[in-house]
Parts: C-alpha cells; sequence; structure tokens
C-alpha cells in the first residue's frame, strides 16, 4: 500500500518493544489481505464501483483526523490534494481492482512491493535525488521479477496484463509519495490520508455510478469491500501512522516485505490460488532488491 507521509520518531518505552513486531506483523497481514478482498469483489462489483465502496468507507474511518486538524487544510490547498489523492488513490486503487479480475490475488501483492522502488526511481529522475549505481543494480533486479512474472501463465491465462496494471499502480503510488514529501510537508499524516481519500472518491463517484453493478452482488461480496475500505483502508492507516510516530518511517516500511507474503498465503489457504514456481521467482527478485535498496551506503 502507499504511505502519505512520514511523522518525526519517538523513543519506544522498553515495555513496548515485543509490540512493534506484533502489530507489523499484523498490518502486513492486513494489507496483504486487501489484495484477497479486491479478487473477491472485483468480479461482481466491478472495478469502479469497488474502488468507489473503498474509497469512501476508507476517508469514513480517518474523517475525525481530517476534521481535528481542519484549520490547517485551507480551500487553495484542496486542488492540490485531489491531484495527489488521483496519483496515489484513485487510479492505482482502479488498476488493482481492475487486475484482481484478471489475475490471482497474490500476484496484485508482488506487484505492490514494487513502490518502494519506483519511489527511488522517481526521485531520482524528476526531484534530483541521488541513488547510485548500487542502488541502480537493485532497481534493475526488481524490474526483473516485474519482467518474469508477466511472462507467466496461470491456469492457462495470460497474466501479463495484469501484472502491468498492477506495475503501473506501484508506479503512481511511487510518484504520490514522492508529491506527498515535497507539497504537504509539515501536514497532519493522519489528516492527509483522509483528505486524499475524500477527494479521491468525489473523483471516482461519477465511474462508480455508472458501472455500478446491474444485479445486487453476494453478502459474500459486500462484506469483502466493507472489510477492505474499513480495515484495509481505514484502520490500516491508523495503525501505520501509530508505527510512524512510534519507531519511525524506515522501520514501520519493513510491512512492505510482508504484504506480498500473506496476500500470497490468504489467497492460496482461502481461494486455492497456489502460487507458482514464477511468482516464487518474481517475488524473490522483487523482494531481494527492495531489501537491498533500503540498506544504508
Amino acid at each position: 500500500m502507499a504511505v502519505h507521509a512520514t511523522a518525526a520518531t519517538l523513543p519506544a518505552p522498553a515495555a513496548d518493544r515485543w509490540i512493534t513486531p506484533v502489530e507489523i506483523g499484523v498490518l502486513g497481514a492486513i494489507w496483504g489481505a486487501s489484495f484477497l478482498f479486491m479478487r473477491v469483489a472485483a468480479t461482481e462489483f466491478g472495478p469502479a464501483a469497488l474502488v468507489e465502496l473503498r474509497l469512501a468507507l476508507g476517508a469514513i474511518v480517518l474523517l475525525p483526523f481530517l476534521w481535528r486538524a481542519r484549520a490547517s487544510f485551507p480551500l487553495r490547498l484542496w486542488p492540490k490534494l485531489a491531484l495527489i489523492g488521483a496519483i496515489n488513490s484513485a487510479v492505482p486503487f482502479l488498476l488493482f481492482a481492475w487486475a484482481a479480475e484478471r489475475a490471482p490475488a497474490g500476484v496484485g501483492a508482488i506487484c505492490n512491493a514494487m513502490t518502494v522502488l519506483f519511489t527511488a526511481l522517481v526521485g531520482a529522475l524528476f526531484f534530483g535525488e541521488r541513488i547510485g549505481l548500487a542502488r541502480s543494480v537493485t532497481l534493475a533486479i526488481g524490474f526483473a521479477g516485474v519482467v518474469v512474472l508477466a511472462s507467466g501463465r496461470i491456469a492457462g491465462a495470460d497474466i501479463g496484463p495484469a501484472v502491468m496494471a498492477g506495475a503501473s499502480a506501484a508506479l503512481l503510488y511511487g510518484i504520490g509519495i514522492n508529491l506527498v514529501r515535497r507539497h504537504l510537508t509539515g501536514l497532519p499524516a493522519t489528516a492527509v490520508a483522509p483528505a486524499t481519500l475524500l477527494c479521491a472518491a468525489i473523483l471516482v463517484l461519477p465511474f462508480g455510478i455508472a458501472q455500478w453493478p446491474e444485479r445486487m452482488p453476494s453478502m459474500h461480496a459486500w462484506t469483502s469491500v466493507v472489510l477492505l475500505g474499513v480495515l484495509c483502508t481505514g484502520i490500516a492507516f491508523v495503525m501505520y501512522y501509530r508505527l510512524i510516530a512510534r519507531v519511525g518511517a524506515a522501520r514501520a516500511s519493513t510491512v512492505t516485505y510482508l504484504v506480498p507474503l500473506f496476500g500470497v498465503a490468504w489467497a492460496w489457504w482461502l481461494l486455492d490460488e497456489a502460487p507458482t514456481l514464477r511468482m516464487a521467482i518474481a517475488a524473490a527478485l522483487i523482494l531481494g532488491s527492495v531489501a537491498l535498496s533500503q540498506r544504508k551506503t
């Protein structure tokens, strides 16, 4: 999942040290499950209606944080929030939902891990950040993983388009994170998230209405949508920002390594979508490159 901002690190009490790994694990499981819920609901709702509900529910859960910090959000700021909401939420959510109709849930979860690499690449190409030769090699390794994944077939079906959609969503996350860092610095992270989600929900609303399913989706699909919006989008962001405040963004971001693992595991356990050898190789290349890119040089 994309992150919206960072916060200052506060020293963690000794008694709370064991809580951090547990919370990171729980958060990884929740965000990994988001790809399962999209896979279940996308076929009945379609991408636009699914994403509209996800955005709206996530914004509602986080709205109290925005209301508390409303003085920090003047009207002139909202066009910028709308643009970032489109780049960092609306379009990538649509791409992942579209991919969920066409490929196993684990595929989207693996593609999501590319966010870290795309964030570094976008920073280097457009914002003057230096990545160096070593990190350039890790980026190449990660992109090789995407090629391996895209060239595969599952149950006789070509998953290349779904992989490209997921990778494109990760690229947009990378752009969005860089924009947030440079244009929304100083704003409360827990308020930026609902502001951008709210803008994204408004942008997607006409498409969600136009493509609302003609037949009432099943209770199974509705449950998946509610969990996707409330748990995986709203509550998960609250957990993530609490982690950042307590242990810092660098340590909190280690959840990136767990999301694909949980995404594949949930899909295998609950949907019988067994991982393939090609998925395992791609995940190893992508996660390995992410781990290397995070090392201090």
